[in-house]
């Protein structure tokens, strides 16, 4: 799988691929969420930041859409691409994604407004990252032959779409995780009650998160 790669971070995949259904034998699709996550490395001995921009912020929910990362480190960012009413033209997207980076202070707990604003001094790198709609190849005159496919092309989606989910909750442990390690450095410098509470509560999602994640893979189909 190919990445995007610049000083600071590197990027995989290169580009956002949702997949799409168009025509036989589903059409329901097109009403549903699709999402692309990407793989953010650090290839520095350095804290970087990051911030994801998109030229259609109404399409798409990104999470988390700033963030740090640690050094020779990576997280994950999730782009939701929301339910659709229409095809473009041809599945052709216009949209396109911009994740900034630059270094910061490691002890940084937010950071500041001007973190990504070039003309503040700072060295701010880009990555441009296109959309791609994906949808099912059907050639014409074949409908009996896929009505005959459609039920085991299902149920392969139906074990694709177990096994993203598994992936799914893994990353968003992972992500969680790295939020309770944050809000662990923000606990050691100051302790009120409000921070205290929102602190247990992190916990407890974690350990629901985690329960979860480990019911899911002992129920989920076997990759053999």
């Amino acid at each position: 799988m190919s990445g995007a790669t610049n000083q600071l971070i590197s990027i995989t995949p290169d580009e956002l691929k949702f997949q799409l259904s168009l025509g036989f034998p589903v059409l329901v699709e097109l009403e549903k969420q699709s999402y692309c996550d990407l793989k953010v490395t650090n290839s520095t001995e350095h804290y970087v930041a990051f911030k994801v921009k998109t030229t259609s912020p109404k399409k798409y929910f990104v999470r988390p859409n700033t963030g740090i990362v640690h050094p020779r480190d990576s997280c994950f960012i999730r782009v939701t691409l929301q339910a659709q009413k229409e095809y473009p033209p041809d599945m052709q997207c216009k949209d396109k994604f911009l994740l900034q980076s630059t270094i910061v202070n490691n002890d940084a707990d937010e950071l500041p407004p001007d973190t990504f604003n070039k003309d503040s001094g700072r060295n701010v790198e880009e990555c441009k990252l296109r959309v791609v709609y994906i949808s099912p190849h059907s050639s014409p005159g074949h409908s009996e032959d896929a009505f005959k496919q459609s039920s085991d092309v299902n149920s392969s989606q139906a074990v694709q779409r177990a096994r993203d989910e598994r992936d799914a909750i893994f990353r968003q442990t992972q992500q969680l995780q790295q939020e309770l390690e944050m809000l662990k450095r923000r606990r050691n410098r100051r302790s009120d009650a409000g921070f205290s509470l929102k602190f247990a509560l992190l916990v407890g999602l974690i350990g629901l998160m985690v329960g979860f994640l480990f019911k899911l893979l002992m129920s989920s189909p076997s990759t053999e």
